[in-house]
């Protein structure tokens, strides 16, 4: 079960895995939480995504109003479909409401990104997250880290290590990048510009966090010599305005919103990252680039505990000291998360699981 691009893109690494293998019959419910009709072209042609075969229709509403609308939908798929078990990635309100629909008819739930954590406990996905982990039979985790952090609240059974799925799709789009195109696009150098995105509200939507993270960009481009390029979300643009803060992205390399494989393409040739972005922030890894995280905690806790990426507060001073330590010399933290075949060793483990008739 979907609910999001991302999840989406996930799962299709697991069907196609899926049909690959001849694993099982395979059943695709798109719950709507967030519908995006213009997802590239590229996915379903190099994922061969299929078409839901049940669409909820859900779409946008406060977190009990979606997570509720999703359960009681998708409880009426549970009971004309009977699956065998249910498989749900990641932290949102259709990933909550799937495992709830399905553990509340006793049907397995297999939880794909499970074992991770963040600060605040309070955030919305994180209790999605925990609540996601106590209902699942099969937990899959991206790393060892995620492991041990079920342990550490007494889920030892069923949880499996497989690596990460995201890492399954870098690395089968990277023939797709054409990072020449890129630089040609955008005036820049390889090796000579940093990489930024900016979304998350507690950054965008207060603005004195706003400022002072434009103004650490700001910083990082007047110190480095180097162009910040700086993809703009539609929400990071609306507080801008809202907030009188346009003088701080002039300096700056400012573009629209740019796709999947533009954006890997930038990734492949920047000195440099910072982002707020959960997925950007392991790409990042996948590439080979350090990052900035603008965030006080996140949930790949391993790629800040291996020294790879640096947190950073929301103020200038933080975000220039944070990316003169990413710009030093480190050694590459290797495959954290596994070896890009995350998907088919989900499937086999699923597959071979005996789940109670």
């Amino acid at each position: 079960m979907v609910g999001a691009r991302p999840q989406f893109v996930k799962e299709a690494m697991v069907s196609r895995a899926a049909r690959r293998l001849g694993a099982w019959r395979h059943v695709l419910v798109h719950s709507g939480q967030h519908y995006d009709c213009n997802m590239s072209d590229i996915f379903f042609q190099q994922l061969e995504i299929p078409a839901p075969d049940h669409f909820l229709g859900v779409g946008s509403g406060s977190h009990g109003k979606q997570t509720g609308e999703v359960l009681v939908r998708f409880e009426e798929i549970l009971l004309s479909e009977r699956p065998d078990a249910v498989l749900v990635y990641g932290d949102t309100n259709t990933t909550l409401a799937g495992a709830l629909g399905a553990v509340k008819l006793r049907i397995p739930v297999a939880h794909v990104e499970a074992g991770l954590r963040q600060e605040p406990r309070d955030m919305p996905e994180e209790i999605n997250r925990v609540l996601t982990d106590r209902a699942s039979t099969l937990l899959f985790c991206c790393s060892e880290r995620g492991r041990t952090v079920l342990a550490d609240e007494g889920i030892r059974q069923g949880v499996h290590v497989v690596g990460d799925v995201m890492y399954d799709l870098y690395r089968t789009m990277v023939p797709s990048l054409d990072p020449d195109a890129a630089l040609r696009r955008w005036g820049l150098r390889r090796g000579a510009f940093a990489l930024a995105t900016l979304h998350r509200d507690f950054n965008v939507d207060r603005p004195e966090s706003l400022e002072g993270i434009l103004r650490g960009l700001c910083r990082v481009q007047v110190e480095t010599g180097w162009p910040v390029l700086l993809p703009l979300h539609p929400r990071t643009r609306k507080r801008v305005e809202e907030f009188g803060l346009q003088p701080f992205l002039e300096p700056l390399h400012v573009t629209e919103p740019l796709g999947y494989l533009e954006l890997l393409s930038c990734l492949q040739e920047c000195a440099l990252v910072l982002t707020d972005s959960g997925g950007f922030q392991k790409e990042a890894y996948f590439a080979g680039k350090r990052a900035v995280v603008l965030m006080p905690d996140t949930a790949w806790r391993e790629l800040v505990e291996t020294g790879w990426n640096l947190l950073a507060a929301p103020e200038e001073g933080a975000i220039w000291r944070a990316s003169l330590g990413a710009l030093d010399p480190y050694p590459y933290p290797q495959e954290l998360y596994g070896e890009g075949r995350a998907a088919e060793s989900l499937v086999a483990v699923l597959a071979g699981a005996s789940f109670p008739s």
